[in-house]
């Protein structure tokens, strides 16, 4: 399995508009982040989970040539806003894409590409086919791979993560119950959000997201969702353990 890290900041992105601190002048191209997103290529399969406002620079950056399946841990917009740039998929591989998340979520994309869903479609829209993952306790299919929901939460809003084989990814969760800790161990890398150093009403700080991981005990693990306030990659990095890592964009992973 290859993880592809496509966007490892959070949902303003980090250089932030208007932003003049040390993080967002910063020439280092680990400090440049889009909205967080990962391509995985697993067993012939193409599946990427979160297509944010970034989607399309994304697959681009990435040369992702082909697409098996799109996840969705929740329906924010810096997570959803780039459904629409399936198209390219679509009209490349002549088929419709098939979309994984909670109902609630599905929903939530009816109302805002309400366009795509139409009685009448206008032509060249996106071709899409819901599935939508009914429960969080057991597995789930995507195109032949066994896909393992990882509940979390994200202040008061329930999201996903996602773990295939032995890769388990999280996001945009201050809350992880008894269940999916479980659900960590004996991972070989866990991907988990770490937005700053300060508290944060939805979202793990640094200490915690360590916290987490030091429990769960992975082989490997590396810090997405990442926030301007967090800090320079090279200052942050070398507090950390050297099995804990700062994701950042373009960073490919073997599994």
């Amino acid at each position: 399995m290859t993880v592809t890290f496509l966007g490892t900041g959070t949902s303003s992105g980090v250089p932030m508009i208007g932003c003049t601190c040390v993080v967002c002048r910063s020439l280092d191209h680990r400090d440049h982040r889009l909205r967080v997103s990962v391509h995985v290529a697993v067993g012939g399969r193409s599946l990427v989970i979160d297509s944010g406002p970034d989607f399309r620079q994304q697959m681009l950056r990435a040369r992702v040539t082909h697409l098996d399946g799109l996840l969705f841990t929740h329906e924010h917009k810096d997570h959803t806003a780039g459904l629409d740039d399936i198209r390219a998929f679509n009209f490349r591989q002549q088929q419709d894409m098939p979309v994984y998340g909670e109902p609630r979520v599905l929903q939530q994309l009816q109302q805002e590409f309400a366009y795509i869903f139409a009685e009448h479609k206008y032509p060249g829209v996106p071709r899409v086919v819901l599935h939508p993952i009914e429960r969080d306790d057991v597995p789930f299919d995507v195109q032949g791979l066994a896909v393992q929901p990882l509940r979390a939460m994200h202040h008061r809003l329930p999201v996903l993560g996602f773990r295939i084989g032995g890769f388990c990814y999280l996001t945009d969760a201050n809350h992880i119950g008894p269940e999916t800790r479980a659900q960590l161990r004996d991972a070989d890398v866990i991907v988990l959000n770490a937005l700053r150093r300060e508290e944060h009403i939805s979202h793990f700080t640094l200490a915690q997201a360590v916290a987490v991981l030091e429990e769960a005990s992975p082989k490997r693990a590396y810090l997405t969702h990442i926030s301007h306030q967090l800090g320079r990659h090279a200052e942050v990095e070398a507090e950390l353990p050297e099995w804990i890592r700062l994701a950042y964009d373009g960073l490919k992973v073997e599994v």
